[in-house]
């Protein structure tokens, strides 16, 4: 066989390479278990046992692993395998284009921010680019013929690369690139960010096109401090303060205007402003003293269009601010403070912080000491000395941390914020102010968590669902391709081998459908086996010798494999491309398994059998079970293809009418809000809890929020989904959600149940296992990302199969079945959604699981089409109808047995591998038996019937006209 040697010598360096990257992550989980063993449940004897066990150092002669390093480049796990979090960050662009106009007040420039903002809850564009559109629109309708470059726009000291003569396209290209560095920027911040925080294996990275930053965080548990810390932009600044004298007359006539005008407010009837604000119980140099329950009222008043409106001179651009946290003494309230703003709001001192550090003050409570840069210092210095005995206010992210009196002018740029800080709290806030600070506010537009009990328990699944699907397909192909099945075997160990070693070595991360990922490419690339095995069975039962056999076998193989191959590795780049987060995981471990199998089930099976061959020795391709299995098997499918055509136009109708009239259940991904799993010490009814829940989850309007609350896997573990706070991605917000939660279900929970051990689920056997959040704009984003992925999968699969068999007829036949086998999966979908005990949501899995039976369905398809190109030059005395039966019928092993081990794979899968899994592999079972059928009775059939009415076979070769006759 021609290039054996370099194929043998490709396999040993490639498997050399494998054995290298997966070497440390044995050795890192060899080192822990044996920690685990020593220590048993104790997590300090178990952190001292491992620390004892990481001096030693394992020496294999041609490598030394040190457990330290090991643990570095030891195979990533996702979140959903390990527990951690998974974010969006999305950096307020508006903020970036308000820096950049040095917070210009121009009304044109206003408007065309606020156009943006609403322009962008229905946009996939970037920020920048809307508000270029709209800047143009305001523009042209009030007739000011503002250029960009105008002093007022971006011609100012911050953009000193914009002239006064730049046109506008000059302008839109400075001020883009200067938006995409400050995105640079705020992914350096926050990486750094979390290097400091100590994480093990972070993956931050950009969204190419948008502001968004994703950042995953395996094996995180405080998840709320994650979040504070992602978000906080460390905008540092200093402001002086207005004290309740100036402020008291205003609060007097917010009083009168909320309780005659409390509906226009959009607070309840009867709000007494006077009582909220609790001004008697003030202790420092703030303006009210408001409870912790009280402060999204408060807020609401005084951002009212009512309030705004009714404020006098002396606090026309005052910023209200909340303090840090509660006082010590004071822990049932929050501290307002009355902040002397400005028109364009820019503080007296943005502090550039130079050095960091925690200290403590003469009374031992912790503070942190700051240095400001030459610039800062000399605007802290103006600032002090203006202030003596009045207070000033150092706020970060529009949070008060501190009000001090000012004693006397602060020369040296020295300073310092006290805020009752825990050990925790100052060190992260050294943290981020050494990290530097965000060109802008950053919020978390989606978020997945998954708590650490959930992550052991996929981990277990999902091995548990490996095992079996591997244990079918080894004893089904013994059982069936006898000798030749062991060789099979052989190349799909080594293939798994190479494929985990390879997603080692390029970072990949392993996730759960990761794993499902490694599954199906194991049950597919057995399929390039399958085709070989078949077509050399055909060759033996032709009369041929067993070494001419399996040469022919490879031969006439190589095509249909070749296209069956490229076709499902361009679903795994579809997917990849407009996929996130765990899709991505599915799509690289699908690519990387389809390219393992072109070279070993390929390349390395053919070196392997014929090196048997070649010392004389037998393989046989059958076993007595299946020697004679599809032998001389015939059925006219053309011939019954209009009974096809009525079964599948009646399932047509029926899941059209179903999608149309009943619609499907989104999943948060696809409408936005929050989704929780929550597990509970006993078996809890759906309903009973959702009632529940919808009398807490009530919005400031006083109206009930969506919820939707389901059994998820047990008896004793309830998904709720709601849209409470949708709009707001705040910390605050989730914590308030959190917190209405946990009081619809504390009837349901333990006694003493207490919040935080509800938010943490590894410390009880209660609580929040997992969650995810996803804003508005990121689900329409994802919504037409889904769609988009999908139209490209079907016509780069049209376009490939135009390329490859020449004829539009055969794209059309294969397009055709793909819609059908879609409808009939989305019809599915709707009609069982509320009958089936697991999730039935149209989300992201599910998208993948459409393109990834796309992928197997055209497969199948391809096959077919490349024997009838192969019967044209060798049986040219058939008719075009007698062409496509024979062609399906000789295909039927190897169409039956692919389509038989990939769905007894894909069953293991969907009854071990976990509730998560169970809605995506639902789909991909659909989609293999009506993938199988479409393959055989409509991508055939309609192809059949188009080259029909176009010529018969002259339409795809030019063979005599009598050679075509049947019209029936």
């Amino acid at each position: 066989m021609q290039g054996k040697g370099l194929i043998t010598i490709v396999a040993i360096i490639l498997g050399l390479i494998c054995l290298n990257e997966l070497l440390p992550t044995w050795y890192a989980n060899k080192v822990e278990n044996q920690a685990n063993a020593l220590a048993g449940d104790d997590p300090v004897k178990y952190q001292k046992e491992l620390e004892r066990l990481a001096g030693d150092t394992l020496d294999l002669g041609f490598t030394e692993l040190h457990y330290t390093k090991a643990k570095e480049k030891e195979m990533k796990l996702g979140l959903d395998l390990k527990g951690g979090i998974n974010v969006l960050l999305e950096i307020n662009q508006r903020d970036l284009v308000n820096n950049l106009t040095n917070y210009s007040t121009n009304p044109v420039l206003l408007e065309a921010l606020d156009r943006t903002d609403q322009a962008q809850k229905n946009s996939t564009k970037p920020y920048i680019e809307n508000f270029f559109e709209q800047f143009q629109i305001v523009n042209k309708e009030k007739g000011t013929n503002l250029k960009l470059a105008d002093p007022e726009i971006f011609g100012n000291t911050n953009l000193t690369e914009i002239k006064f003569n730049s046109t506008d396209q000059e302008v839109q290209d400075i001020v883009s690139k200067r938006i995409e560095l400050s995105t640079g920027t705020a992914y350096e911040v926050i990486r750094t960010r979390i290097d400091k925080m100590g994480v093990t294996q972070p993956n931050v990275q950009r969204v190419p096109g948008t502001g968004r930053i994703s950042v995953e965080m395996p094996g995180v548990k405080d998840i709320d401090r994650v979040k504070k810390m992602l978000q906080t932009s460390a905008k540092l600044q200093f402001w002086e303060v207005q004290e309740l004298p100036e402020v008291f007359p205003y609060f007097q006539q917010l009083g009168t205007l909320v309780s005659v005008k409390a509906d226009s407010i959009g607070v309840p009837k009867g709000t007494n402003f006077d009582n909220l604000i609790n001004i008697n119980s003030l202790q420092t140099n703030g303006v009210a003293n408001v409870k912790l329950s009280d402060t999204a009222v408060v807020n609401k008043i005084l951002n009212s269009k009512i309030a705004k409106d009714a404020r006098p001179s002396n606090i026309k651009y005052t910023k209200f601010e909340w303090g840090y946290k509660p006082d010590s003494g004071n822990e049932g309230n929050l501290v307002l403070y009355a902040v002397r703003g400005n028109i364009n709001q820019k503080a007296p001192v943005d502090g550039a912080v130079e050095t960091a550090n925690i200290s403590y003050d003469e009374l031992g409570r912790i503070v942190v000491d700051m240095q400001m840069d030459s610039k800062g210092a000399k605007d802290w210095a103006t600032l002090t000395e203006k202030n003596v005995g009045k207070p000033v206010a150092v706020t970060l992210d529009n949070v008060v941390y501190t009000a001090p009196n000012v004693i006397n002018k602060i020369p040296n740029g020295r300073t310092q914020i006290s805020g009752s800080f825990t050990q925790e709290e100052a060190q992260d806030l050294v943290n981020v102010l050494g990290a530097g600070k965000l060109p802008a506010g950053a919020k978390i537009v989606q978020a997945e968590v998954v708590g650490p009990s959930l992550g052991a328990e996929s981990v277990s699944s999902g091995m548990w669902s490996f095992a079996i699907a591997f244990l079918i397909v080894i004893i089904y192909l013994i059982v069936y391709y006898g000798g030749a099945g062991v060789y099979a075997v052989i190349a799909m160990t080594i293939n798994l081998f190479y494929l985990m070693g390879i997603m080692d070595s390029v970072d990949a991360t392993l996730t759960l459908p990761g794993i499902a990922g490694i599954v199906l490419s194991m049950a597919m690339a057995i399929d390039a086996n399958v085709i070989v095995y078949e077509r050399t069975k055909e060759e033996l039962f032709a009369g041929k010798n067993i070494k001419e056999a399996y040469n022919e076998g490879f031969k006439f193989s190589l095509s249909a494999i070749i296209d069956g191959n490229i076709t499902s590795l361009l679903t795994a780049v579809v997917l990849y491309v407009f996929g996130t987060g765990p899709i991505k995981g599915f799509a690289v471990t699908l690519g990387i398994g389809i390219l393992m199998s072109m070279f070993t089930c390929v390349l390395l099976t053919r070196v392997l059998i014929f090196n048997r061959l070649n010392k004389g020795k037998g393989l046989s391709v059958w076993t007595a079970f299946s020697k004679n299995l599809f032998r001389n098997t015939w059925f006219d499918f053309i011939g019954k293809r209009k009974y096809a055509y009525i079964f599948s136009g009646i399932i047509t109708v029926i899941a059209l009418a179903s999608i149309l009239t009943q619609g499907f259940k989104f999943g948060v991904d696809f409408n936005g809000g929050r989704s929780y799993v929550v597990r509970f010490d006993k078996d809890v009814v759906a309903n009973d809890a959702q009632t529940s829940l919808q009398n807490t989850l009530i919005n400031k309007e006083g109206e009930e929020s969506a919820v939707d609350v389901k059994t998820f896997g047990t008896d004793n573990q309830l998904k709720i989904t709601t849209d409470y706070r949708i709009d707001e991605e705040s910390l605050e917000a989730d914590l308030d959600v959190e917190k209405k939660i946990f009081e619809g279900l504390k009837s349901y929970l333990p006694k003493d149940a207490k919040i935080e051990s509800f938010k943490d689920s590894g410390a009880d056997n209660y609580g929040i296992i997992s969650s995810v959040k996803v804003g508005p704009t990121v689900a329409d984003d994802i919504k037409k990302g889904g769609v988009l992925a999908l139209a490209i999968s079907l016509v780069g699969i049209f376009l490939y199969i135009l390329l490859r068999f020449k004829r539009w007829q055969f794209s059309t036949g294969a397009i055709a079945s793909l819609v059908h086998d879609s409808i009939v999966i989305l019809g599915a979908y709707s009609l069982l959604k509320n009958v089936m005990p697991f999730s039935m949501e149209i989300n992201q899995d599910f998208i993948a699981a459409i393109l990834t039976v796309l992928g197997y369905s055209i497969n199948d398809t391809v096959i077919i089409f490349d024997r009838i190109r192969e019967f044209l030059q060798e049986k040219k005395s058939l008719t075009l109808k007698a062409l496509f039966n024979d062609s399906i019928s000789s295909t039927l092993g190897r169409t039956f047995n692919t389509a038989f081990m990939t769905f007894l794979v894909i069953l293991a899968i969907f009854i071990v591998g976990g509730e998560n899994l169970r809605g995506f592999m639902f789909a991909l079972l659909i989609g293999v038996g009506f993938g199988t059928y479409s393959t055989w009775f409509i991508a055939s059939a309609v192809s059949y019937d188009l080259l029909r009415k176009r010529g018969g076979k002259k339409a795809i070769a030019k063979l005599e006209p009598e050679d075509e006759k049947e019209r029936s």
